[in-house]
């Protein structure tokens, strides 16, 4: 039921309604010069929300209605590594929208809020915010608490990353290996990853039952969650389950660390006495230090991999070793990720069949 009122010089609409537990309510909204004004505005609000607790709903800030959001529908329904991915967004739209009501939210004041978290993300960080912020509001749009969806058509930008190597040349690889303290945690989890290839969860995930020095092999069959601190988790894939040879120099190496560090059996070997295990970003910044202190390329820690890789293939290492000692679930992920090596072995191998063929004639 609508009335109209005057108060002064302005109308008033007033609404009566039932909330959802069938109490009567009311919804008021003055200050219209002209009652065709209020008629039409009352008339709007019907329009857009039949159910007129989805107008109050409209007061929620964006942020507290995206975390009752993410708590009804992904606590229980995702991983604990992906749950966290939905509270950092959290915190990111606290800092862009702060109190900002879902019912004043534009196209406009969404857009310029995702610019202003482009300026200091990539463009793969800015779009993971914006889906997992998009589908909470198209909920929102759902139960008609908004009536358009501010996110359609929302333009996705992001900072470029300067360019880096993707990995280290032979000369480089082996003046790095021989500069390197590996009697100190971070710099012996970068040569591991130089001498294995091992990604940096499978390194940080070993222990000292994973390390068998008279065989020298080290057992791949778990990593640890260095990003979310979950502990011991699955490794990527059922393939990265496996054993890697290591050389003589390793061994050394290991042993001497071992020996220099209280560990217990069943904590990561590369876990301090605080119990902390360094991030990704911790040891790329060991790694970038050491490159720049060395006068080396940078590359990432995750170029450690290609590098030990490249420098297998180019060496004469058959495509199947490396893929197996990499943990590749197959052989073509392998060749995909290393076809320029592979074709310009290719080209090399073709001039010595050239060779072969040209002094059988003489």
């Amino acid at each position: 039921m609508v009335s109209y009122r005057k108060r002064g010089n302005a109308w008033q609409y007033e609404i009566s309604y039932k909330d959802r537990d069938g109490r009567y309510r009311k919804l008021r909204k003055s200050g219209f010069l002209l009652k065709s004004e209020a008629i039409l505005a009352a008339s709007k609000i019907q329009t857009e929300h039949p159910n007129l607790t989805t107008v109050k709903s409209g007061n929620e800030s964006i942020v507290s209605y995206y975390k009752r959001w993410i708590k009804v529908y992904k606590q229980n329904a995702v991983t604990p590594i992906t749950y966290n991915k939905y509270e950092n967004t959290a915190k990111h739209a606290a800092e862009l929208f702060g109190n900002l009501k879902l019912k004043d939210l534009t196209k406009f004041i969404y857009q310029e809020r995702l610019n202003q978290f482009a300026k200091s993300h990539a463009r793969r960080t800015v779009s993971c915010f914006h889906k997992q912020l998009r589908a909470c509001l198209l909920e929102a749009l759902d139960e008609k608490i908004i009536t358009t969806d501010p996110t359609r058509k929302a333009v996705i930008t992001g900072t470029e990353r300067p360019k880096i190597a993707r990995a280290l040349n032979y000369a480089d690889w082996i003046k790095l290996l021989l500069n390197l303290d590996t009697t100190q945690i971070g710099e012996m989890i970068i040569y591991l990853a130089a001498v294995t290839g091992m990604r940096y969860g499978e390194i940080v995930g070993l222990t000292i039952n994973d390390i068998n020095l008279e065989m020298h092999t080290l057992n791949v069959d778990k990593a640890w969650d260095y990003k979310y601190k979950t502990g011991f988790m699955k490794t990527k894939t059922p393939s990265s389950v496996r054993e890697i040879t290591v050389d003589s120099h390793t061994v050394s190496k290991l042993k001497n660390f071992i020996k220099i560090h209280s560990l217990s059996t069943n904590q990561p070997l590369f876990m301090d006495s605080k119990g902390h295990v360094l991030v990704s970003a911790e040891i790329n910044k060991i790694l970038t230090n050491k490159l720049n202190i060395l006068k080396i390329p940078r590359i990432t820690f995750h170029g450690l991999r290609h590098t030990h890789a490249s420098i297998l293939l180019y060496k004469g290492v058959s495509v199947l070793s490396v893929s197996r000692r990499l943990g590749h679930s197959n052989i073509t992920t392998t060749q995909s990720t290393y076809l320029h090596i592979i074709k310009e072995l290719e080209s090399q191998d073709q001039d010595k069949i050239i060779s072969i063929l040209e002094n059988t004639s003489k």
